[in-house]
């Protein structure tokens, strides 16, 4: 992540380079390649998403690296609560077998984030604070990974132990 700056919140999206950063990494997870001949986008997202068990956390860690840093320079809590239900829908279904991969492809969780924040600097949109919730949401989503990593292992055993 990156450090905190002593600057103040910017007052819009573009003026801040952090922010920028975070357009871009977005658009790397979740829509950086093209299909040729078509308009379907996809990111390393779905992709890493094909990996049991590392894909997905690795994937999940990234948003929520994004989201901190989004939250450190300016997001508000109601924005952010928002977020991270993103993240979270993106880490429960993502986390299912095959259903999930596919999943990946579609929901967007990283760009849609992008937008709830631009919406927020644009328009002054999602104002308030979410501290308490957000605190609880980040334990809860914790503990979804960690649910999807032991499931995961386990489901990898059992399939290991049968054909094997």
């Amino acid at each position: 992540m990156l450090p905190r700056s002593s600057a103040a919140v910017p007052t819009s999206f573009a003026a801040d380079e952090r922010l920028r950063w975070v357009e871009r990494i977005a658009k790397l997870m979740d829509s950086q390649f093209a299909l040729p001949g078509t308009r379907f986008r996809f990111g390393l997202d779905p992709l890493l998403g094909l990996l049991p068990v590392v894909g997905d956390l690795s994937t999940t860690v990234v948003s929520v690296a994004l989201l901190m840093t989004m939250f450190r320079h300016g997001a508000s809590g109601a924005v952010v609560v928002r977020m991270a239900l993103n993240i979270l829908i993106d880490t429960v279904v993502g986390g299912i077998p095959i259903l999930g991969n596919l999943f990946d492809f579609a929901y967007k969780s990283n760009e849609r984030n992008v937008a709830l924040l631009r919406a927020h600097y644009a328009e002054g949109r999602h104002p308030g604070s979410g501290k308490g919730l957000v605190l609880l949401l980040l334990l809860f989503l914790a503990a979804v990974v960690a649910l999807v990593g032991w499931g995961s292992v386990v489901l990898l055993k059992w399939g290991w132990q049968q054909f094997s």
